[in-house]
């Protein structure tokens, strides 16, 4: 297996998992449509690889322009991050998620199926558990009501890869249950590139280091934790493109209809204030916050029981807290220059 579809290969969790992709031998044929991602991050691909990559500029809702991909090159593999990801858009605009999100699956299944290609692996969230009680989370963990349309579209992808596999199709698939993907690639070539306000905890932590936000939010300090903030498990981005290679390696051997669920963190959760101090301490700078209101949607604790991801994939998280964060900054302050090229 050498051709691997990339769709959203020039986002953040994407384009690190084109570059271990790479490493590892694989052919990454990378297709995105610079939706929420920046064209510039082919280069600085293919100057960690000191290697040219394939690049489309296509949406997986265009039949015709993915079709004119798989004619033109023998894939032999996918793996599908192209989505929509951001909660609280996704809470205004449902239809924009729904549309999106599912239809890309759905079309892709049936190019999938046009060329003969079996293998998928699929790119699925810790939200799908919703608010659940039992921490850690494993794989068996009830799958709840979703907080969002965005947490709903992967709870639906996980149904419609299901019913797929029972229909007898000769497809091959792993999802992957992502818990909070942070860091940037060591080089601090590629790394996190939040369009306006981030939405998530760490760009908006380096953003607020840097100079670009006065201080930080912190939703919430009344939560039933050791320190009343929300708990998560923050995984580093890197090892998480690392796993993405493990699950298509799994694959080749796998035959037949075949389906499973891995989830893929650190194992440990870390509080937003736990967050904040570690910053703290690998920046050396001292970071300005102030509590606000609980937001809605927010869960108060999920981390994962990663044992599975060890025993079926052989894979398990590296890198620590503080290496993601030394990551993360190091990419805000080289990304400083990068403004006129992104907008």
């Amino acid at each position: 297996m050498k051709n691997i579809l990339v769709t959203g290969g020039l986002g953040f969790i994407g384009s690190h998992t084109t570059v271990a992709l790479a490493e590892q031998g694989f052919i990454p044929i990378v297709v995105d449509n610079l939706s929420n991602s920046e064209l510039f991050i082919k280069d600085r691909i293919e100057q960690i690889l000191n290697q040219a990559i394939t690049f489309y500029q296509a949406d997986c809702n265009d039949y015709a322009a993915m079709e004119k991909i798989f004619k033109e090159h023998t894939i032999e593999g996918v793996i599908h991050f192209a989505a929509y990801k951001a909660v609280g858009e996704s809470v205004a605009e449902p239809l924009k998620y729904y549309e999106n999100n599912l239809f890309s699956l759905i079309n892709l299944l049936k190019i999938m199926q046009q060329f003969s290609v079996q293998k998928l692996v699929f790119s699925s969230s810790c939200t799908v558990y919703g608010q659940t009680e039992k921490l850690p989370v494993d794989e068996s963990n009830a799958i709840l009501p979703a907080f969002s349309p965005y947490g709903n579209t992967k709870q639906i992808g996980e149904e419609i890869l299901q019913d797929v596999v029972k229909s007898q199709v000769d497809l091959q698939v792993i999802s992957l249950r992502y818990f909070n993907p942070i860091g940037a690639h060591p080089s601090a070539l590629i790394g996190e590139l939040p369009r306006g306000v981030p939405n998530n905890l760490v760009p908006y932590i380096t953003q607020t280091a840097i100079g670009k936000r006065p201080f930080l939010n912190v939703f919430g300090k009344d939560y039933p934790t050791p320190d009343g903030t929300c708990i998560r498990d923050f995984i580093h981005v890197c090892d998480l493109a690392e796993a993405h290679v493990k699950a298509l390696q799994f694959l080749q051997n796998q035959k037949g209809s075949f389906i499973d669920f891995i989830n893929v963190g650190t194992g440990k959760g870390n509080s937003v204030l736990e967050v904040i101090q570690t910053f703290e301490q690998v920046s050396g700078k001292a970071l300005p916050y102030q509590f606000a209101p609980r937001r809605s949607g927010d869960v108060t604790a999920i981390y994962a029981d990663a044992r599975k991801a060890e025993k079926i994939l052989g894979w398990k998280a590296q890198r620590s807290l503080a290496d993601a964060l030394a990551d993360a900054w190091r990419w805000e302050q080289a990304i400083q220059n990068l403004e006129p090229m992104r907008f």
